[in-house]
């Protein structure tokens, strides 16, 4: 049988509620809802980083960051109460990608767009992509409008739009291999990554769209600098004196105009691979590296969730993801529109585009992730199975939007988590509160005693480095009370 094709779109800073279709009241995104009606929705995704650099490690190889020892965004550092503990500052050479693995199966296999798991001799053609285009040790762009001054990417003419160039270079290269295909010049399958650097900050958008969305936020009462509010002091050195700023309603036009930007390239591709007859012959996936920024420069808000990027909280860990299988593998399998409410995670990725493709599982490398092709294709004894399965992150370091050193474990509906500053634990019922509003740890002994077990267990077994105090006294000043809280000595 001919293997499908492979698209992975990833965006940077999406948050769980920032379409359409994942119940946005601001933003709109009929492109990417098009593609949900297709596919598969799950509706509690998560990725295995509350930020990027870690996230996008785990993405590629299925394997948890602290297992990889990618923990931080490389060049990422902080220290607050807690000294700071090491973090690789590129993806090691001696992980396996999915893209060495659809390489290997005969694929070509092309990056577009972020990478920002290293410097140059770990950029995306040392770890299995034939092609790069984009990929640098960048976090975010320095302008989206060219010139953008990218080492991958020629400059466009004055003013193009990043988000438009990636998926015009993506487009360029579907046409490309669809057309040799034609030919019977070269009939391999495509693996694409396209990696898009929106909508991480800075916030530039196209201006047309910037007067639209503006005039739409006027007329629904929000904007840019609205229903921000001012909390808690920032924990870490550098920020002493500064709070943390929370967005509490969706509504930065500038923000919106990138989101529809970004939805209007999502259906170009849609579209191209239309046009070349082989959208039903690819496998794509739709999901966010990380939660929204939901604090500090605050352009989103990821409410019911709590908090946003950088926090082990709901809203920092939760993404939108979607998936629609190739119709030549599982033709009549799959009912588009579906959604799968099992709790699923950024590494169940390889293992599942490797099922999805009809490629072998890897039994000598030791996957953190589950193939989620059963969740999809035959509802079964694999939802009871991922259902009971427990979902582990490790963060030991401070976040610039607020966040503390801290892990989690999530079970079923319950979810701990471990504040090492304060050496506390909480726990949340998440059917009930999704917002992380009700504290049970006090009551809830068992469930609480339970999954600290399972948190132990398996922090010993990735070998996760622990932060320990600070033998400075820089933050003298500062109090913390029993509840977590940060607050200034009077």
């Amino acid at each position: 049988m001919t293997s499908p094709n492979v698209v992975v779109i990833v965006v940077d800073d999406l948050g769980w509620r920032d379409l359409g279709c994942t119940g946005s009241d601001f933003y709109q995104t009929p492109q990417i809802d098009a593609l949900a009606a297709a596919g598969v929705t799950f509706t509690q995704a998560y990725s295995a980083a509350p930020n990027c650099s870690p996230s996008r490690a785990s993405l590629l190889t299925g394997r948890a960051p602290a297992r990889i020892g990618l923990t931080q965004i490389v060049g990422g550092h902080g220290v607050g109460r807690l000294a700071d503990v090491p973090s690789f500052g590129q993806l090691p050479r001696n992980e396996y990608t999915y893209a060495r693995a659809f390489r290997a199966a005969g694929y070509r296999t092309w990056h577009v767009g972020k990478w920002h798991l290293g410097p140059e001799h770990s950029w995306p053609q040392r770890h299995g992509f034939d092609v790069n285009v984009g990929g640098c040790d960048w976090g975010s762009p320095r302008t989206y409008l060219s010139p953008y001054g990218c080492p991958t990417l020629d400059d466009g003419p004055a003013g193009e739009y990043l988000t438009d160039r990636l998926t015009t270079e993506a487009i360029a290269l579907i046409d490309k291999a669809s057309a040799e295909r034609a030919s019977g010049a070269d009939s391999r399958p495509f693996l694409l990554n396209l990696w898009h650097y929106a909508v991480h900050t800075p916030l530039q958008a196209p201006s047309d769209l910037v007067a639209a969305q503006t005039a739409r936020a006027e007329t629904l009462g929000r904007g840019a600098d609205r229903d921000i509010e001012i909390g808690e002091p920032l924990p870490y050195w550098n920020t002493t004196g500064a709070r943390v700023r929370r967005r509490r309603l969706q509504g930065n036009p500038t923000y919106a105009a990138m989101i529809s930007n970004l939805d209007t390239n999502v259906g170009r591709v849609a579209d191209a691979l239309r046009r070349n007859a082989i959208l039903d012959d690819t496998v794509v996936v739709f999901t966010s590296d990380n939660g929204g920024l939901h604090s500090n420069s605050a352009p989103t808000s990821n409410e019911p969730l709590s908090e946003g990027k950088g926090w082990l909280e709901e809203g920092g860990l939760r993404v939108p993801m979607i998936i629609k299988p190739a119709c030549l593998r599982d033709r009549d399998a799959v009912q588009g529109g579906t959604t799968v409410h099992t709790p699923v995670s950024g590494l169940d990725l390889f293992p599942t585009l490797l099922e999805l493709s009809g490629l072998s599982q890897l039994p000598e490398r030791h996957l953190d992730g589950r193939s989620l092709a059963g969740l999809m294709t035959h509802p079964g004894p694999d939802i009871d199975e991922l259902s009971r399965r427990a979902l582990f992150w490790h963060f030991p370091h401070y976040n610039y939007g607020g966040a503390s050193p801290c892990s989690a474990v999530r079970r079923g509906r319950w979810k701990l988590m471990r504040r090492y500053e304060t050496a506390t634990e909480s726990l949340f019922e998440l059917t009930s509160d999704p917002g992380e509003t009700l504290n049970l740890a006090a009551t809830e002994v068992s469930h609480r005693a339970d999954l600290g077990r399972l948190l132990d267990d398996w922090l010993r077994d990735v070998h996760a480095l622990v932060p320990r105090p600070n033998p400075s006294r820089q933050f003298d000043e500062y109090d913390v009370g029993s509840d977590g809280t940060t607050y200034e000595r009077p």
